[in-house]
């Protein structure tokens, strides 16, 4: 009796003690594997501007010039109901027409760039696309033309597949920070984030500093109330949709300047 309880014992103390052991040399218990496509949904899309897509410069997510910037013309402005008070900013869409005659085969890939804002004023089915709660893409003209003929744009209520798809492919390189503000106040402009494409929550540290939270002002920027001119700066991030939080360390020197843009050797995936 007394060998079956030793051996019991052991054999209990044993599987706790493989089970511990195993949740830290485990290599793929905590591994983030990357953000991975939704499942494809219906909406609607319009387009807006002409085929220079100059209208689509600047927007609500404040990226400015989105060629200089990277993004180029496949970008959309989200309904309020996707743009989530700005944390969509920077999300990969696939979109592609269908029920249609208007369609052309196959999609394109675009990123969030603006707001398109409700029009009260016009009925939610005449008009008033953006409304909450629908779902719509007001396309950059060019990103537009390649999934419908752009006559289509009179006829808005036409159906489009969309799904949110990691940026990976069109986002290369490391995260840039574009500094704004003043000597008391940092404003950064968060680009070129790949993975889901967006963020939820930001910290800055100085070489003289602690990490510092940082608010969401509008769009993709983030502030600062704090000094800190005259030190290197690192900035860690967190994912809206993943909760996935990265270091980004010593992206601007000590004689960093405002208005200028930094890139970091790291990103999402």
């Amino acid at each position: 009796m007394a060998s079956f309880y030793h051996s019991w014992s052991f054999f209990c103390f044993f599987s706790i003690i493989t089970l511990i052991f195993s949740r830290f040399i485990n290599p793929t218990a905590a591994v983030y594997h990357g953000y991975v496509p939704s499942p494809w949904t219906l909406a609607h899309a319009t387009f807006y501007g002409d085929e220079s897509a100059s209208a689509t410069m600047g927007g609500a997510c404040g990226y400015g010039n989105l060629i200089t910037n990277g993004y180029g013309t496949d970008t959309a402005a989200l309904s309020s109901t996707l743009f989530s008070d700005g944390y969509a900013c920077g999300q990969c869409y696939q979109i592609k027409c269908v029920q249609s005659p208007w369609c052309y085969s196959g999609y394109t890939t675009v990123t969030a760039t603006n707001l398109c804002p409700p029009n009260w004023s016009q009925d939610s089915n005449n008009g008033g696309w953006c409304n909450p709660p629908r779902t719509h893409f007001d396309m950059a003209k060019p990103a537009f033309m390649k999934i419908a003929q752009w006559k289509a744009g009179i006829v808005p209520v036409m159906y489009r597949m969309y799904r949110r798809v990691p940026c990976n492919a069109i986002r290369k390189g490391g995260i840039r920070f574009s500094f704004q503000g003043n000597g008391y106040w940092l404003l950064v402009y968060v680009m070129n984030v790949a993975g889901a494409g967006d963020i939820h929550q930001m910290w800055v540290k100085g070489t003289k500093t602690g990490w510092i939270s940082m608010s969401h002002n509008w769009g993709a920027s983030y502030q600062a109330f704090a000094t800190l001119q005259g030190q290197a700066l690192s900035f860690r991030l967190t994912s809206h949709t993943t909760k996935q939080t990265i270091t980004a360390y010593n992206v601007a020197p000590a004689n960093w300047n405002l208005g200028l843009t930094y890139q970091a050797h790291v990103n999402f995936h």
